[in-house]
């Protein structure tokens, strides 16, 4: 930095210049650099006193309609004190991983805090990218006790916490009340049995409406877990995939009879159930709650309900999480500080993130009046205590993948349900050598 002092000025007058000069690059700084800066610009006090405020960069994969709402927590949180500045950084969904692997494996650029789905914890923490929250998470007042079990327990890895849970985004049941009004069903289905008889009932080739269209790609990734589990069936048997067991293809063989009786259309395409959801022209699907601004943008008259239990042995509902980690190279005292005092605050104040359509993992918010009386978020935390993620496996997702192509097959009527699911096995098989 420049810094020109005429002959002849008082050292008293040199030190009140350097420190306007300092203090207006420091203010600048700030200024220009926004969310893409995470460097502290804490005094020596850790940040208080001088009024400057220690900076946390905060990334997240929300750029989609819920972006706006965590911003409107993090501006809230920034406005409630002066010690701390959240600089929130909202990077593309479908980049998120890859430009958070670029961040952490260079160190340029990197968060300080990130939100991370609570499936991807395991292969991060293997890495040794992510440290324990345990510590943090005691000298900011937060007991994970105070959250949702599941991903709780999920993100405990050798007796440590890896993530304080943000939400549980489960899949839930959509149904179209008018076509249950016209069709005399005056409660959603709980059960296989209920779900056969309404979706029957629900049908009306004539008009081209459908009881339940059954989706050949997208959202499998939720249901086909979801049926797998309900009927007793595992996905991941502790030492190698398992998914073309006699209770898997129960549940394809299932999904392809509504096909045969016509109750679905066939080869329905990616999106296809949605599309004649929004259409009026499909009564029931299952999907997950970030659907909700959709469908009410649309002006549907529609309702949630838990996932019926379609399989014979217990409920099991697939879910993801949102989550907040702390990579392992954050070491700086004063930043770890700055990130306990904000989850604390999201914490008790995520009832800003429950009106984005998601369901929230504080017991606190869950408890409050207010959440309560939302019907759409509250009726998706009764999944809660049935829920399960993604097995414990590391790479889960390249491991898993072939299922969702030779699931496809099976039920577009181009494979057999066994001979599809054992397909998909020996190429999993494969991708794990």
């Amino acid at each position: 930095m420049k810094r020109s002092m005429q002959k002849g000025a008082s050292l008293l007058l040199m030190g009140m210049m350097l420190a306007l000069v300092v203090t207006a690059c420091g203010g600048n700084n700030a200024k220009n650099n926004g969310a893409n800066s995470g460097g502290a610009t804490q005094g020596a006090d850790g940040g208080g006193s001088s009024g400057k405020k220690t900076e946390l960069l905060f990334w997240s994969p929300f750029s989609g309609s819920d972006g706006p709402f965590m911003k409107k927590i993090v501006d809230k949180y920034n406005s409630s004190q002066d010690k701390y500045k959240v600089n929130f950084v909202i990077q593309p969904n479908g980049e998120y991983y890859k430009q958070l692997d670029v961040a952490l494996s260079t160190g340029k650029e990197q968060p300080d805090l990130m939100i991370m789905h609570v499936d991807q914890v395991p292969t991060y923490q293997s890495k040794e990218q992510l440290q324990p929250v345990d510590e943090l998470a005691a000298a900011a007042g937060i007991n994970p006790a105070d959250f949702a079990e599941a991903p709780v327990k999920y993100a405990t890895i050798d007796n440590k916490l890896y993530t304080i849970p943000l939400d549980i985004h489960p899949v839930v049941m959509y149904y179209n009340k008018d076509l249950f009004e016209k069709a005399g069903i005056t409660a959603s289905p709980a059960n296989r049995a209920e779900f056969d008889a309404a979706v029957l009932k629900l049908t009306d080739k004539s008009k081209g409406v459908y009881g339940y269209v059954v989706p050949t790609l997208w959202p499998q990734q939720f249901i086909f877990p979801s049926l797998v589990w309900q009927n007793g069936g595992e996905l991941w048997n502790g030492t190698d995939v398992a998914y073309n067991s006699p209770e898997a293809v129960e549940m394809v063989q299932w999904l392809r009879d509504m096909v045969d009786k016509g109750v679905s259309p066939a080869n329905v395409q990616q999106d296809g159930e949605n599309t004649l959801f929004l259409q009026g022209k499909n009564a029931i699907q299952f999907n997950g709650p970030w659907m909700k601004s959709q469908f009410d943008e649309a002006g549907l008259n529609y309702g949630v309900a838990v996932m019926p239990q379609i399989g014979k042995a217990k409920q099991a509902i697939y879910a993801g999480s949102h989550g907040f980690v702390v990579p392992k190279s954050v070491t700086d005292s004063t930043k770890l500080a700055g990130i306990g005092d904000f989850l604390k605050y999201v914490s008790g104040n995520s009832l800003d993130w429950a009106e984005s359509g998601q369901a929230v993992a504080s017991k606190t918010v869950m408890d409050s009046a207010e959440f309560k009386a939302m019907e759409f978020q509250s009726t998706v935390s009764q999944s809660f205590s049935s829920v399960q993620f993604a097995p414990n496996v590391l790479n889960w997702g390249t491991i898993i993948e072939p299922v969702w192509g030779e699931l496809s097959s099976a039920l577009l009527g181009k494979k057999s349900p066994q001979q599809a699911m054992d397909d998909a096995v020996a190429k999993s098989r494969q991708a794990m050598k």
